[in-house]
């Protein structure tokens, strides 16, 4: 089956268990609900399937990846897969008309992708061509397309609408959707999500250390840290960032967490 059939069927079946969980989380949240989630019972019961798939399945694979799998080959996937995301964020700074980071990004796949043998490995770090954080749920925020409600994917996990459309821009950008054999993208496409989930087992030990509700947690972190993606480290003050009444150790394992999720995959046992 080609990958974009594929693909397309993957969308589909999604959907569909996010109706089902829909269905499931209809009953009401305590409490008023908040402005950037209107969605909350859905969310939060997805948060719960997400949950409970990454505890009993995605996370021990993660884990024991970081655990028995050589430093030297977890760098070089980390590498080349950090290589193809380089072409999504290529084109976004193109979008977003940065065109001096796009020339850098230009350069750095072309040394990668070269030098680095077709990615495996990072020269282009070392001349000074830094890797840029861009993808397209940024670009339509650049353009004014407002975030939308907080929602929360299968398997992925949090997003907004204007994220989740993104990621399907995202998606089409990516190099291996054009892969002509399927069954070897569908499998780097395995591989690429495990090695960013063994790049978040540190965030894991952040978030099982977290006073908050873990939902609001996670929810606040990912739209504070898509904030500061969207203007390039340097958001500008809103009245909304007053404390919400959280305690101070819940803001430092929130600002923890953000430089955790900065953090390359960690190479050593992280439980």
């Amino acid at each position: 089956m080609p990958l974009n059939n594929a693909f397309l069927k993957l969308c589909q079946w999604l959907i569909l268990l996010t109706g089902i969980v829909l269905a499931s989380g209809c009953a009401s949240v305590p409490g008023p609900p908040d402005e950037h989630d209107p969605f909350e019972s859905y969310n939060r019961a997805m948060y719960k399937f997400n949950k409970t798939v990454d505890d009993a399945a995605i996370r021990p694979i993660a884990q024991a990846y970081v655990d028995h799998t050589p430093e030297f080959i977890q760098t070089g996937v980390s590498n080349f897969f950090s290589n193809l995301g380089d072409v999504i964020v290529l084109v976004n700074n193109l979008l977003q008309f940065k065109f001096e980071q796009a020339g850098s990004d230009f350069y750095r796949i072309f040394v990668n992708s070269t030098l680095g043998i077709f990615g495996l490995f990072d020269p282009a770090t070392h001349v000074g061509l830094t890797r840029h954080r861009e993808d397209f749920g940024q670009t339509l925020a650049v353009w004014g397309v407002p975030d939308g409600p907080y929602f929360v994917l299968p398997f992925i996990g949090p997003s907004t609408i204007r994220d989740t459309g993104g990621l399907v821009a995202d998606i089409y950008t990516h190099p291996l959707y054009y892969y002509s054999d399927s069954t070897v993208a569908w499998g780097l496409a395995g591989l690429a999500f495990i090695d960013k989930r063994a790049s978040l087992l540190g965030a894991s030990r952040v978030m099982d250390e977290a006073a908050l509700d873990p939902y609001i947690f996670m929810r606040e972190t990912y739209l504070q840290h898509r904030r500061n993606l969207i203007y390039d480290g340097n958001p500008p003050m809103q009245e909304d960032e007053l404390d919400n009444g959280a305690d101070t150790s819940d803001a430092d394992l929130e600002l923890e967490l953000e430089l955790e999720l900065d953090k390359p995959k960690p190479k050593t046992n992280t439980k």
